[in-house]
């Protein structure tokens, strides 16, 4: 019942993701585990016969074979030492990336599985953050926690079978001591300092919250006169954390401190038990007073380690709660969908906010998008123009409401909305392979000569043609030997090949220079004419050339109507695009 009170040991009742690589792998980690018990055993042997060897040979010995055994043994333990740690090394690594892999394959697999849930409840942040800090927390409950605790048990079986067999009182002494050692202490720490722990981050994640809030703000605080009071509160959240840091540090001085009392007592207890028992027999109690000593200080290392590996497991918690959270989600199984053209996305009363922000990033959109029809997205950065983008795509589900393609919600298409939906996004990534093998992305049957009809279409065949490999050129990573309007116009050729009714392009101009951001939108206007176009932006340069335009700001509708319709019946468009033109309007925006 007292171990229930760890948060590790309640999380591993229903953990799936480290009991099933321990249960997969057992004998591997037996052998790492019997490796490294052996590894200390070793080490200690080798001090212990040291010990003997040099205080023996101090007294002068009649002959040399009075030290010829423990020579011996020095050696072989000497040698047997590093060997086992390195096979033991071998063997735990090999085990860690083994369980490493497996579990990241396992995390990639459930994120992909149900990518509109993850989507929907974590950012891009977030999903990050369990891909790769998580997956470390993991790890290192193995190699800090698991590792260490079950060689340290090992030897701690080892040491007390071993002094039962000679004495069964020191071996009931030694049982409380290094109880107290393994369990007792890690025990204590994990009660006390783990809590602490806990409240050290929320004080510092609250500190950087305040902190960032009050630097942006800085100039209120001055202009406000209160700049002695921002000072004031500041300096009383880093007072709560120091001195929970102080709390911590005293815990781990006065626990070290104990330990080495601890230490202390059982070297004095196996002296003087050592020099009593074997103090007549072959040597006086002198050599082996150096003996036990010396073999002392190898497993020390045992065991030392044990009470901050238990402290740290509350951080390793969180993270394996929050995978465990993952697999209990309950993930959709995504049926085979078949529509027939024409394509219409309709979007009803959409509102989506992100669980773990709660704040609404959408409210209350209705659209619908026609066959064919030419649509602009307008709005300022964080209005949730992309949001709504990464929603009709399906790779989010509206909080409330519902967004169709032909009647079946986007999200329930998974990969196949490719084969509907193509996208085009600020910054086309190219691979470093042939172009040719960039192309064929959108189709992996296309001939060559399909693929230089595309290029042609998108005005690069004459630029590939005088290259010296053309198709076969390699393309540097992530097409750092383009320009940027060159790779548009690449991304614009896959699609092509693809040949998706839908285009969703997403501010595909931002970075390019006047000149190139005209002539790329001619030729996404030029090439797309007969499919279905949704253009992301948040300036007006070619809208004109649209069917519709949409205004979204703080995630509602503001605008809505034909270019031409707006300009003439709506005052603010027509300031917006007197302001992208550079020409200054004559009211505030």
């Amino acid at each position: 019942m007292m171990f229930n009170k760890i948060p590790l040991i309640r999380a591993l009742k229903h953990d799936q993701w480290v009991k099933p690589f321990l249960k997969r792998y057992r004998w591997t980690l037996v052998i790492a585990i019997s490796l490294g018990i052996i590894t200390f055993i070793c080490g200690a042997g080798l001090m212990f016969s040291a010990g003997f060897l040099i205080s023996k040979s101090a007294t002068r010995p009649e002959n040399i074979l009075l030290v010829y055994v423990p020579i011996v043994l020095t050696r072989a333990f000497g040698i047997a030492r590093p060997a086992f740690r390195y096979v033991e090394r071998l063997v735990s690594h090999n085990w860690v990336l083994k369980m490493t892999s497996q579990l990241r394959q396992k995390l990639y697999d459930v994120l992909e599985h149900d990518a509109v849930f993850f989507n929907s409840k974590y950012q891009l942040g977030d999903i990050l953050g369990l891909l790769s800090d998580d997956v470390h927390h993991i790890q290192n409950l193995y190699l800090r926690t698991l590792f260490p605790m079950f060689v340290a048990w090992g030897l701690y079986a080892v040491i007390i079978i071993a002094f039962g067999v000679l004495s069964p009182l020191m071996g009931l002494w030694m049982l409380l001591v290094f109880g107290l050692i393994i369990l007792g202490i890690p025990f204590w720490s994990i009660l006390i300092n783990g809590a602490r722990q806990e409240r050290a981050k929320q004080l510092k994640d609250h500190l950087y919250v305040d902190l960032t809030d009050n630097v942006m703000g800085v100039t209120d605080w001055i202009l406000a006169g209160r700049n002695q009071e921002y000072l004031a509160k500041h300096a009383q959240s880093a007072q709560q954390n120091e001195a929970n840091a102080a709390q911590l540090h005293h815990f781990e001085h006065c626990r070290d401190f104990l330990l080495q009392v601890l230490y202390l007592l059982m070297i004095v207890s196996v002296i003087m038990w050592g020099a009593t028992k074997f103090g007549g027999q072959f040597a006086g109690p002198a050599n082996w007073i150096a003996a036990f000593v010396l073999a002392w200080f190898p497993l020390v290392d045992a065991f030392i380690q044990l009470p901050t590996a238990a402290q740290e497991t509350n951080v390793y918690t969180n993270s394996l709660n929050r995978l465990n959270d993952l697999s209990n989600k309950q993930t959709r199984k995504v049926q085979p969908v078949h529509l027939q053209a024409p394509y219409q996305i309709t979007i009803n009363d959409v509102h989506f906010a992100y669980a773990q922000a709660g704040l609404e990033v959408l409210s209350g959109i209705n659209l619908t998008i026609r066959p064919g029809e030419k649509l602009a997205l307008l709005g300022r950065s964080g209005s949730g123009k992309s949001t709504l983008a990464s929603l009709i795509r399906g790779d989010l589900k509206p909080t409330t409401g519902n967004i169709k393609l032909n009647q079946v919600p986007t999200f329930e298409f998974g990969d196949q909305i490719a084969d509907y939906i193509g996208v085009i996004n600020q910054s086309p990534y190219l691979f470093s392979t042939t172009i040719a093998n960039n192309i064929r992305l959108g189709n992996e049957a296309a001939s060559d000569e399909e693929i230089w009809s595309v290029l042609e279409r998108v005005g690069l065949a004459e630029m590939v043609h005088d290259l010296p490999d053309g198709l076969d050129t390699k393309v540097d990573e992530a097409g750092l030997r383009f320009s940027g309007g060159e790779r548009h116009r690449l991304a614009l050729a896959r699609l092509l090949l693809k040949d998706t009714p839908i285009i969703l392009l997403d501010e595909p101009t931002v970075g390019l220079d006047p000149i190139t951001e005209q002539a790329v939108i001619d030729t996404f206007m030029n090439q797309l004419q007969d499919k279905t176009l949704i253009w992301i932006t948040h300036h007006l340069q070619g809208i004109d050339r649209m069917d519709e335009v949409v205004f979204i700001e703080d995630g509602h509708l503001a605008m809505q109507g034909s270019p031409s319709a707006l300009w003439q019946n709506n005052q603010r468009f027509r300031e917006l695009k007197k302001a992208d033109q550079g020409i200054i309007p004559d009211q505030p925006l």
